[in-house]
């Protein structure tokens, strides 16, 4: 996200600090297009949730370092070219270059077609894994961004009730605030075990944090 500010000494600080940043030169170093790549490799390695031969779902995807860390976990000895067990499917607004196995939607999830795309690739399959990086373009309103972050969230959370196997797991980034405390309510009304994580790799200064949500509970019928 882009922000605008009259401070040059504002950029200049916070490009000092992305250049230095620890994470920023691994990434590069590793051949990650960016830094989000050891948010999931921290919540992976804390809860063992990437395996070998799974069918996962990448919901904001773009520009691909989720989907790289994916496919590496989930090819032998770790490539990141060549045999992939298992299947990755990535959705995002934005274009992303292609990642060597990862079939790739470019729509907006929030329309029924861009849906029926993904749920094609699904081939009836259910997901073992559905991870969300989503994030609206947020407006500096806070009751109009807490609106649009758990529309995001109701739109994972529903995608697994439909697509998720019983015991599969949701990994989406939300963000401290008014709603914070719904969707975490909203989370244990889905899932059976609920465990918020806030990796190194996420900034002190960022609100962003991670839910993560294990094995579906039964929905009652309305």
């Amino acid at each position: 996200m882009k922000v605008q500010t009259k401070s040059k000494k504002v950029n200049k600080s916070w490009l000092n600090d992305h250049v230095n940043d620890t994470y920023v030169k691994l990434a590069q170093k590793e051949g990650y297009r960016a830094r989000a790549a050891y948010k999931l490799k921290e919540i992976d390695e804390t809860l063992k949730l990437v395996r070998p031969g799974q069918v996962v779902v990448d919901l904001g995807c773009a520009p691909g370092a989720w989907s790289q860390y994916l496919r590496r976990r989930m090819a032998p000895g770790g490539a990141a070219v060549g045999e992939l067990r298992g299947t990755i499917i990535g959705l995002d607004l934005l274009p992303m270059e292609p990642i060597e196995g990862v079939q790739y939607i470019q729509g907006d999830f929030r329309e029924a077609a861009v849906l029926a795309q993904l749920e094609d690739l699904l081939q009836g399959r259910q997901a073992d894994l559905v991870v969300s990086d989503m994030a609206p373009n947020l407006s500096g309103v806070a009751s109009v961004d807490t609106a649009r972050i758990e529309e995001l969230i109701e739109l994972a959370i529903d995608f697994c009730q439909h697509h998720l196997k019983p015991s599969g797991a949701l990994v989406a980034k939300v963000f401290h605030g008014s709603g914070y405390n719904e969707l975490v309510h909203r989370f244990r009304a889905s899932f059976q075990t609920v465990k918020p994580l806030k990796p190194k790799a996420s900034r002190d200064r960022s609100s962003e944090t991670f839910l993560v949500g294990i094995g579906l509970k039964a929905q009652t019928a309305a």
